[in-house]
């Protein structure tokens, strides 16, 4: 603990040194934060003010775009206020928190999105049932298992972190604090901890990807008994899902089912399943779905029609 309190400060290195680069990575990162905390925060209100909350597939996309804004804002910010300084740091104690709220945020995305799918899953194989199968007690014990499942996972992510004796470099080379980079600037064996962060990981992606993947399984089995109009159907609710999925999970794996070491495209992927993937989250959900856009539109409808009101 005396090594790990030489350094009271890391210095992130960010995404390039490039000024120009910066710059139109700040713009670009504005764009995304600022539409992914309007699109995310219209989907919550439109669920919310509209019968779609007493629906389970609705009820969880409420949970998602909750944890989608807390998971991107653990990090974003802080990217993007970085792009306009020339010596990018954070505090130790700063740094710490991130690494806790990446995990507990990611992880819990992971098992509300297979959640999800358990959902989908049962819709489509028992639609006679689906009420009574995934009842709102049902719904809520299954988000708070994921909330539960998060602490799980990052409890332990930090405490091994916490460990880490820092007493040379203090430069990351990412522009946020995650374990990996972290490993790299540790002045101690990290070959056992990083075994440890791997199988801990690991261990969530592996199970949640064969929950998915029999789910989705068993909804191509299901679809053979339905009509083309049904299959269709069922088929437009699950590829919204499915996008979300790959577009998250798939560089979320990358990133950590993986030997305990780093590589250059880190950065890149990183970006995709903090940034990239919860931005295009609402646009997948509403421009896909019927249901979300003819709630948005009522929803709209009713606040323009109570502002004429007024006047």
């Amino acid at each position: 603990m005396e090594n790990q309190r030489n350094i009271s400060e890391f210095i992130l290195l960010g995404l390039s040194y490039d000024q120009n680069i910066q710059t139109f990575c700040f713009v670009l990162f504005s764009f995304c934060y600022i539409s992914l905390l309007v699109g995310n925060l219209l989907i919550l209100i439109c669920i919310r003010c509209s019968p779609l909350f007493n629906q389970p597939m609705y009820y969880f996309l409420t949970h998602l775009s909750s944890i989608d804004i807390c998971y991107t804002s653990s990090v974003t910010p802080k990217l993007i206020g970085d792009l306009l300084v020339g010596r990018k740091t954070i505090s130790y104690d700063n740094c710490m928190l991130q690494v806790f709220a990446m995990h507990f945020f990611g992880s819990i995305e992971i098992f509300i999105l297979t959640a999800m799918a358990f959902d989908r899953c049962i819709a489509i194989c028992k639609p006679l049932h689906y009420m009574l199968i995934v009842n709102r007690t049902k719904c809520n014990l299954i988000a708070l298992a994921a909330w539960a499942g998060g602490a799980v996972h990052s409890f332990p992510q930090l405490s091994m972190t916490l460990q880490l004796p820092f007493c040379g470099s203090n430069e990351i080379d990412h522009y946020f604090c995650d374990i990996f980079p972290l490993l790299k600037i540790a002045c101690t064996d990290t070959y056992i901890t990083g075994v440890l962060v791997v199988a801990n990981s690991g261990t969530i992606a592996f199970v949640s990807f064969l929950v998915l993947f029999v789910s989705y399984v068993i909804i191509l089995f299901a679809l053979r008994n339905y009509s083309a109009e049904g299959r269709r159907k069922a088929l437009s609710t699950c590829a919204s899902h499915i996008s979300v999925v790959i577009l998250f999970f798939g560089p979320s794996v990358f990133g950590y089912l993986r030997p305990p070491i780093t590589y250059p495209e880190d950065k890149v992927f990183a970006l995709f399943y903090t940034i990239i993937a919860p931005m295009f989250n609402p646009l997948i959900y509403t421009l896909r779905n019927t249901e979300m856009k003819n709630a948005m539109r009522k929803v709209l409808c009713q606040r323009l029609f109570s502002k004429e009101s007024h006047n």
